[in-house]
């Protein structure tokens, strides 16, 4: 994905290269990648590409390190956006050093994807999830709150998610995640998961019992709490 001497054409370009020679057309798949573009940021370098679905409109965003083939095993994350804890930085949850950390790893291999997956607060929405968390401030827990809401504990649907890693070019994977479902759905999307890589933040500030309840209640693989 770096540059090879031809001008970087990037992932977009040589997604059409990929259909091309196994004689797909460059329009087939029902997701499109319709961005990219270089990213630097202060863990490393990567590329960043927006995907959309030709069906339902749903966008994601990908950061990319690295050439993809579909023979190698590949480090992928799936990141379920978090505003309050991706961007400032709250300690009532886990998600923005989870995010931080898959970078890291990904820039230390050299090669991996992260998904991130517009879904905020397991689907529910950010305004929800503000009145979600007004709820937990009063004494219920992450759980609680939705179902209080009239809203599902988790409403998240990673279908997208693996069209994105299979039009990526990647079939094996070692993903970087805590919660089984992701494991499930991509296997069942016909990605072939070789490892399940954990990615367990230790319990800081406020989120020790957002950490229980999503071992106790959804049954995250979480080892540290």
């Amino acid at each position: 994905m770096g540059n090879d001497g031809n001008g970087d054409r990037g992932v977009c370009v040589k997604l059409e290269d990929r259909r091309a020679s196994s004689r797909r057309l460059p329009d087939e798949g029902p997701v499109e990648c319709v961005a990219e573009a270089r990213l630097p940021t202060e863990v490393g370098e990567f590329r960043i590409l927006g995907f959309r679905h030709r069906a339902s409109h749903e966008e994601f965003v990908v950061l990319a390190k690295g050439e993809f083939s579909a023979d190698r095993s590949c480090l992928v994350r799936i990141h379920s956006q978090c505003l309050t804890g991706d961007v400032f930085h709250s300690v009532k949850c886990d998600c923005g050093r989870q995010l931080r950390r898959a970078m890291e790893m990904i820039e230390d291999e050299g090669v991996g994807a992260i998904v991130y997956q517009q879904q905020e607060g397991r689907g529910i929405g950010i305004m929800n999830k503000l009145r979600a968390y007004a709820l937990q401030d009063q004494g219920r827990d992450t759980v609680e709150a939705n179902l209080e809401l009239g809203l599902a504990v988790d409403g998240r649907s990673y279908e997208g998610c693996a069209e994105v890693l299979q039009a990526l070019g990647l079939r094996r994977l070692r993903v970087l995640s805590n919660n089984p479902a992701k494991i499930s759905a991509l296997e069942a999307a016909g990605l072939i998961v070789d490892a399940r890589v954990p990615l367990e933040m230790p319990p800081a500030g406020e989120n020790l019992d957002y950490l229980r309840v999503k071992k106790e209640k959804m049954g995250h693989l979480l080892s540290g709490v």
